[in-house]
This record gives C-alpha cells, structure tokens and sequence, in this order.
C-alpha cells in the first residue's frame, strides 16, 4: 500500500450559498490533497465566480452545474472528474463551515491502510461533545440511522446523513452513479449501494461546528419521506443478498417469521374482537394457537437479524481488486 505521499487525494466541494465560508474552508485543506474541486450546483450567489476571484489557490478547479442538482449531484460531479484525474481517494466536505478540513488525514488513513473502502464521519463518538448538537437533530439523526441500519446493512455505523466521507477509486468505479439519489438521501443512499457491492465502510470520530451557516436540511421535515426510500432500500437489499446473490438459512428464516408474525396478529386479532362482542373470555386453546406463531416468528426474525450483523462487509474492495490473478499453463 503507498504511503500517504505517493497518493493522489481530491477534495470535492458541492457549493450552494456557501459564499461565506466557502474561503476559509478552502485554505484549511492541507498539503496531503493534490486537488480541490469546488462544484457550483447553479448557487444563486454564483459560488464558482466568488472562488475563481478570490482563490489563489493552484489546487482548485471549479466545476459547474447548469442546474441546481442538489448536494447528490454537485458531489457526483466532483467524483467524475476525479476519477478521470485518476484520483487515488476522493475526500467530500460541505463548503458551510461544519466540516473541519484538519481532520482529512483520519479519514484518508484507513483506505490507505486497506481497513476500509469508504469512510464516514460520525458526530456521536464524543458524549460530551454532542451537547452543541440541537435536539432536533440529535432526535431525527437517531431515528434515520435506526433506518439505515435496517436498509443499508452497516449495522455497527451511525449519523448517516453526515456528509464527511472519504472513498478509494476502485469502489468509485463501481458505482452506478445514475441510480443514486441526487438530494438529501445522497448519503444514505450512498451506504446502501455500498453495500450491494460489499464495500467495507468504516466510521471516523468528529466533531461538528454549528456557527451561523444556515442549514438547508430540516430533518423533521424529511424523515416520512426517507421512510419510504429506507423501505425501497431494505427490500432491495434482502433481495439482492440473500436471493439473487445468495441463498442461506436467513433466506427462509426472514419471510417465515413474518407470516408467522402476521398469522398470530391476524388471528389473535379476529378472535380477540369476537370475545369481546360476545362477553366471554378467549379459549385458552385460541390463545396459545395466536401466541404461538407470534413468539417463533419473532424469533425467526431475531435470528435474521443476528445473521445480518455478522453479514456485514469486512474485506476491502482495493485489497480484493490487487489481489494476483492465476496463471493457467496449458496441460
């Protein structure tokens, strides 16, 4: 693996009205990236222009987008033209402030050091340090990262609307970037196509800066819609890894727990009803036969969950991608 010297690393910066922090934020990336592309998404306070002017910067190339793409876009923007630099790691920082550029390195470390593919920042290490967090993010961050959890697969991973992130190029090429989503669910997104191609995603320690950027995410206001795509997600993940991919003993356990499940409500349900029209107690026997399925479905379902978790990616892509191919001498 090279050192973090013979790397060539790229920052990529999605700007939309970001005028006014964008400058510090530039001068804060330190020599280990080679290049810094700031991507104007159509910003109404023309984000591009403002940097081309005052920048000096030789490591900053502007990229533009005729129209406004949302954070998903601008950023697949930066990574096509990384990849077509031959950009060895890509690096993506909001341009708001948030995000400082002094903590590049922990996130570049890992990839070099073949522990992971992708890394993502994660503001809930430190308990103290998530007391300048506003509660309402703290609230809905907890609820989507049970959500991701649950349709991405990285069970051990957290805040996965944080937008600090780092990828190696050999994952980068893999990625289907016109299926991704190109707003607010770009992250999580993100982890989920990740994993449908087994993608080691590790989480690095940060901390947040909250001064008077203006955030342009209310995560009240977008968790029924994620709810919805998590679902999307979730199902197509199950498919992919344990029918098209694979077939194991989670394969079955999954669905026949849910019928079970859904048999007890069912007919628990309806008898229940039924008792209590009529003034009399529920059978015993009806009971059980509604209790039953309701218990060992659970446990079906417990038993797939606990099979996901250790079915979460632990070998890197670049490691499986340099490994040497066979020989074959004829006979």
């Amino acid at each position: 693996m090279r050192p973090i010297s013979q790397q060539r690393v790229a920052v990529v910066i999605p700007c939309y009205k970001v005028t006014r922090h964008i400058m510090e934020v530039i001068s804060g990336i330190g020599p280990e990236c080679s290049r810094i592309y700031v991507v104007d998404d159509c910003c109404p306070e023309q984000s591009g222009d403002f940097v081309l002017l005052n920048c000096p910067d030789p490591r900053v190339q502007v990229l533009r987008n005729t129209q406004n793409m949302g954070v998903g876009g601008a950023v697949m923007t930066g990574y096509e033209a990384a990849l077509a630099e031959s950009m060895d790691i890509v690096i993506k920082i909001d341009g708001d402030g948030q995000m400082d550029p002094a903590l590049i390195p922990d996130f570049i470390f890992p990839i070099i050091a073949g522990e992971a593919d992708y890394t993502k920042g994660n503001r809930f290490f430190d308990l103290e340090g998530i007391r300048s967090m506003p509660k309402s993010r703290l609230f809905g961050n907890a609820i989507l990262s049970f959500m991701t959890k649950l349709s991405a697969g990285y069970w051990d991973l957290f805040d996965p609307t944080n937008g600090y992130t780092a990828i190696h190029k050999d994952v980068l090429q893999r990625l289907p970037f016109s299926k991704i989503s190109r707003r607010y669910f770009f992250e999580t997104d993100m982890l989920f196509r990740l994993n449908t191609i087994r993608a080691v995603v590790v989480d690095v320690p940060m901390n947040a800066f909250y001064g008077d950027e203006v955030s342009n995410l209310q995560v009240s206001n977008i968790v029924g819609e994620f709810l919805g795509k998590h679902l999307r997600n979730f199902c197509k993940r199950i498919f992919y890894n344990y029918y098209l991919r694979d077939m194991s003993l989670a394969s079955i356990e999954l669905p026949l727990g849910l019928l079970m499940i859904m048999f007890g409500l069912v007919f628990g349900g309806y008898h229940w009803l039924g008792s209590v029209r009529a003034g009399m107690p529920t059978p015993a026997g009806t009971v059980m036969v509604a209790g039953l399925p309701l218990l060992v479905g659970l446990q079906f379902v417990l038993a797939f969950i606990a099979y996901d978790i250790a079915s979460t990616p632990r070998r890197v892509i670049q490691r499986r991608n340099k490994m040497p191919t066979a020989v074959h001498t004829p006979e």
